[in-house]
């Protein structure tokens, strides 16, 4: 008779038959950079993770290459907004001047862009209004600015989460025709309008001032259309495919990996994160093997690269 306990019966075994590890090698790190001075402030809703300043944020970047995380992926807070969004492409803005001083102190770090407009339009939706919905074609004229500007800065990819059809197609085409043909796109391909994002809407000021963005990001319900999502991104010259959020979307994460043969990410988001810190908190969980057991699960679905505000605790894991 065959017994699978066999190979459970101590932890070397356990070791030597596992068949998903997680790597630091897997993980990227969000930062919120926020224009201005000084600033070092606590996220509330997201315990242990901070806003901060250029000014203020070598330590923690100290932090992050001591740990040998590979990647971080920016997020900028503007001292101020506009309809469009127009200092995304203002190449003194703060993710530009974050790029560069990421660049010249910390060359060993691999810097990813958000390419997005929520946190710098003053009614925090992801593009130029037209009858209070966004006017995806308009919009993709500014991406592509953006993206533009933040490859002179020196950015080492570029991420855009917008979720405007073309956008992968516009951005490529930008940065081909600009010198930046090198340059590659991790595309926000299946990004679904969901609940779990409410904690980084508290930490990028990005909250829309009115309705939501159901029409145009993902449903909930759908599986077959994060396919097509997809298909259209890898046509339009994605390098890496993304899920958002992870873990109440394996099922799509492993359909991406059946599917497209290029690497896979997911975003382990700011929702997914806050429950686990507020349920670790209260003492109703482990806090540690639950953070583990969920990362572990996006990998084992198909991820090869896994964005997390847990990045730090888990490299520190991984090193003991």
């Amino acid at each position: 008779m065959y017994r699978t306990r066999r190979l459970r019966k101590s932890e070397n075994i356990r070791r030597l038959v596992r068949e998903t590890k997680l790597s630091v090698d897997d993980l990227i790190y969000p930062l919120f950079i926020e224009e201005g001075e000084n600033i070092e402030n606590d996220i509330v809703s997201m315990p242990g993770i901070k806003r901060f300043s250029l000014d203020r944020i070598s330590k923690e970047l100290d932090e992050v290459t001591a740990l040998n995380i590979p990647a971080v992926l920016l997020f900028g807070i503007p001292s101020k907004k506009d309809d469009e969004g127009t200092e995304t492409w203002n190449d003194q803005g703060i993710i530009q001047k974050a790029i560069r001083f990421i660049k010249k102190h910390y060359p060993s770090l691999y810097v990813i862009t958000d390419v997005c407009f929520c946190e710098y339009t003053s009614h925090g939706h992801c593009g130029i209004l037209h009858h209070n919905d966004v006017d995806n074609d308009a919009t993709l004229v500014n991406i592509a600015k953006q993206s533009i500007s933040h490859a002179k800065a020196g950015a080492d990819m570029i991420a855009p989460s917008g979720m405007m059809d073309g956008t992968i197609a516009m951005i490529r085409e930008a940065l081909d025709n600009t010198g930046f043909s090198n340059l590659p796109i991790m595309a926000y391909s299946v990004k679904y309008a969901s609940a779990f994002y409410g904690p980084f809407r508290d930490a990028a000021d990005s909250a829309p001032s009115f309705g939501d963005r159901k029409t145009y990001q993902m449903d909930a319900a759908n599986r077959d259309e994060a396919l097509r999502k997809a298909t259209f991104d890898d046509a339009e010259g994605a390098d890496i495919l993304m899920v958002k959020p992870a873990l109440s979307y394996l099922d799509i994460i492993r359909d991406l990996k059946n599917n497209f043969d290029r690497p896979i990410a997911c975003y382990n988001v700011s929702g997914e994160y806050a429950m686990i810190k507020a349920a670790g908190q209260q003492g109703w969980i482990d806090e540690e093997k639950v953070m583990m057991e969920s990362l572990l699960s996006m990998k084992r679905a198909g991820a090869n690269i896994i964005i997390t505000y847990f990045a730090k605790e888990v490299a520190k894991l991984l090193s003991k």
